[in-house]
């Protein structure tokens, strides 16, 4: 065989192999096809975060440390020793006061999407072996809004602490008061603010720890009269909104404006604590003030 007919052969077999094995283009521009609610993106970073992996980060971005928002139930989990916790003041639901529609729906609906009766649950437990009260707002129930039902068990939960000599700790996760209940939301600014006064007056340890965001009436109540004021890393703090605040005094607010660490700067917390240090660090604070 010549050369000239190798190279032809050859050229033909290259041919041959182009049609029975078809080139793949690949699309770029296309989607995966990634199953609903396996990634949540950080608010922050905005890098995908697997929520399969999120209760084992103690709902951490992985990437930026970002601190997410996250369940009542497992706040608690998180905090205190396992199997310690007994839960009080079961069974309270709101009567909706002011008869506003659809209120009673969306009451049940968030009862269902979250296994709570409201926005607050409270009870016994020991951290570490210390024993307290601890009490924790659900931002996942109405943004943990403080109606007449949430007043009432934030004021209970102190009332308990009284009744069995105890520290309470109360994390707050809230939008602030529950406008569907108008002037009965405001009359719990007083009425918590009060109980706390009375667990004071027996000369007990409140520890206030604000996580994001804690806002509007619980800001300016129970939630800024702790004995020691901690917070979460980023965590917003504050009564009316940034945005509300600039269009209102014509101002630009300074940088980092009701974010924990610039009220930490300012004096208003004690101490910006992380998400996986707030265990011991309470701990060691109810063994420092602990009565014999």
């Amino acid at each position: 065989m010549t050369m000239n007919n190798l190279i032809k052969a050859f050229e033909k077999r290259k041919q041959e192999r182009r049609s029975t094995k078809p080139f793949h283009h690949t699309n770029y521009n296309s989607t995966l096809d990634v199953p609903k609610g396996l990634y949540e993106k950080c608010s922050k970073c905005k890098e995908p975060v697997n929520t399969k992996h999120m209760a084992e980060e103690q709902f951490i971005c992985s990437h930026c440390g970002e601190h997410f928002r996250m369940r009542a139930v497992d706040r608690i989990k998180m905090t205190v020793d396992p199997g310690t916790f007994i839960e009080k003041g079961l069974g309270y639901i709101s009567l909706n006061p002011l008869f506003q529609e659809g209120y009673d729906e969306k009451i049940k609906q968030y009862q269902a999407k979250t296994d709570l009766d409201e926005a607050y649950m409270y009870g016994y437990c020991k951290i570490n072996g210390q024993p307290c009260v601890i009490g924790v707002m659900d931002s996942f129930f109405l943004m943990g809004s403080m109606g007449s039902v949430v007043g009432e068990k934030v004021t209970r939960s102190f009332e308990y602490a009284i009744y069995k000599k105890l520290p309470i700790i109360i994390f707050t996760a809230s939008g602030g008061a529950r406008m569907q209940e108008g002037i009965f939301s405001l009359m719990q600014m007083a009425k918590t603010s009060a109980a706390v006064l009375k667990h004071s007056d027996h000369g007990y340890l409140y520890i206030s720890v604000l996580t994001h965001p804690t806002t509007g009436g619980v800001t300016a109540s129970f939630a800024s009269l702790g004995d020691i004021t901690l917070a979460e890393p980023g965590a917003l703090i504050g009564f009316a909104g940034p945005r509300v605040i600039e269009q209102t005094i014509k101002q630009t607010l300074p940088e980092g404006f009701q974010r924990s660490e610039f009220l930490q700067e300012k004096g208003f917390v004690d101490k910006v604590v992380h998400r996986k240090d707030m265990r011991n660090t309470l701990a060691q604070l109810l063994k420092m003030h602990r009565r014999y």
